[in-house]
């Protein structure tokens, strides 16, 4: 009678075997056959190619949300009564740092989200920095502070966002050296 163990390992045995079988014929067939190396190569190339598609059109979609988004912040104004502004201010502050998990203003040691967050909640984010922004008296000092303390992935959608509203005025970092297009060039490294 044959024991469980010894049918099992000799079904890992063959498993293993065929493997390695399969592996020397790819590679032996990789390295003599011409023809099986240009499809490989065509093979990698599409992949690639699709990949870029895929990236560049992921590109597209995001650049169109954040112009949504601006626009939707347009549309639903801002305070123009100065104790409406500094509370409206604090309130989207608040509710970026929260967004994207730093802490703007806090004096203890940051964090940032782990990769695994949705790029969503860097565009949220990234609007509540922006509606604060258009509040702000003075926005280039303010860019100057979220040079500092946002995200990475924040402050870049947040400059996209001050790109996509040509009435945002930032001072000087519109017209600093090398930016004709009024993206701020700080944190864009």
């Amino acid at each position: 009678m044959v024991q469980t163990s010894t049918i099992v390992a000799a079904t890992v045995g063959t498993i293993a075997t065929g493997f390695v079988a399969y592996a020397v014929y790819f590679d032996h067939k990789r390295r003599t056959d011409p023809t099986f190396r240009k499809q490989l190569k065509k093979e990698s190339k599409r992949q690639a190619r699709a990949a870029k598609e895929e990236a560049e059109a992921h590109t597209i979609r995001q650049r169109q949300a954040i112009s949504a988004a601006v626009e939707e912040a347009k549309e639903e104004g801002f305070p123009t009564d100065v104790e409406e502004k500094e509370a409206y201010f604090m309130q989207e502050v608040a509710r970026g740092e929260s967004l994207s998990g730093e802490g703007v203003h806090s004096t203890q040691t940051k964090y940032y989200r782990s990769d695994t967050s949705s790029g969503t909640d860097n565009v949220e984010a990234a609007l509540c920095f922006y509606k604060a922004l258009k509040v702000y008296p003075q926005p280039s000092d303010l860019i100057s502070i979220y040079d500092k303390t946002v995200p990475k992935p924040v402050l870049d959608i947040l400059a996209e966002m001050i790109a996509a509203d040509s009435g945002l005025n930032v001072g000087p970092f519109a017209s600093g050296s090398g930016s004709d297009s009024g993206i701020p060039s700080v944190g864009l490294d």
